[in-house]
């Protein structure tokens, strides 16, 4: 492997409650009352993705499409800015894989401005190679397109990359893109057994060791031979 391909919300930060909150207060202007179920129907997706597929459901005429996009990314700066929180195993994790010589990136269906707050009040900008957002690509995840021009941006084939991904359409996207998958599901989510999709399944990127991929492609040889 020569690269590490991190998505962004509920990988490296906690956002994902920052994102419902921020989601169930801009829609409730314009009628539409979001709970956590609902919000996690559209987990994964770009922004616009998300105001669109709602504007569908529950049509709104208060506000342009454009404008309730613009609240809730507008929510989400002073959020993160205010009380974003890298996750469990963040910094160790780059540390570990920067040491080994891998590159890294992220590839995030949130707009680049907010790919850039994070990493700037994470503090982890000068680890990554690349910084991709789905927002340059005609479709957002599932769509493989934001792994493939990530891996193009660094120069490397998708097949010599692994990714970390929190939600399934995160996952099948990389896995579209032909690289390995780790899953990083909420804690409310991690039975869901629809991440067996993934390669490896891990609670925190506290739980990654490069011995995980290494025993897999002993346990793939060992197949081989029987």
């Amino acid at each position: 492997m020569r690269a590490a391909i991190f998505d962004m919300d509920g990988v490296l930060i906690d956002s994902e409650p920052l994102w419902r909150r921020a989601e169930k207060e801009v829609f409730g202007r314009v009628g539409i009352a979001l709970t956590k179920d609902m919000c996690l129907k559209t987990m994964g997706l770009r922004l616009d993705e998300v105001v669109a597929y709602w504007h569908q459901q529950f049509p709104w005429t208060e506000k342009s499409l454009q404008q309730v996009e613009e609240e809730v990314l507008s929510a989400m700066h002073k959020q993160i800015s205010e009380e974003g929180k890298a996750l469990r195993g963040v910094h160790e994790t780059l540390e570990l894989l920067q040491g080994a010589g891998l590159m890294l990136a992220i590839a995030s269906s949130s707009p680049l401005s907010l790919i850039k707050t994070v990493v700037n009040k994470l503090e982890i900008h000068a680890f990554f190679q690349s910084l991709c957002s789905a927002e340059e690509d005609e479709f957002g995840k599932p769509d493989p397109a934001v792994y493939l021009r990530t891996a193009d941006r660094l120069a490397v084939d998708p097949r010599e990359c692994f990714v970390f991904e929190d939600s399934l359409l995160g996952v099948r996207s990389a896995k579209s893109a032909g690289m390995t998958v780790f899953a990083v599901p909420a804690a409310d989510q991690y039975d869901d057994p629809r991440f067996n999709e993934a390669d490896f399944k891990v609670r925190s990127l506290q739980e990654f060791s490069f011995d995980m991929i290494k025993k897999e492609k002993e346990t793939a040889y060992e197949d081989q031979c029987t």
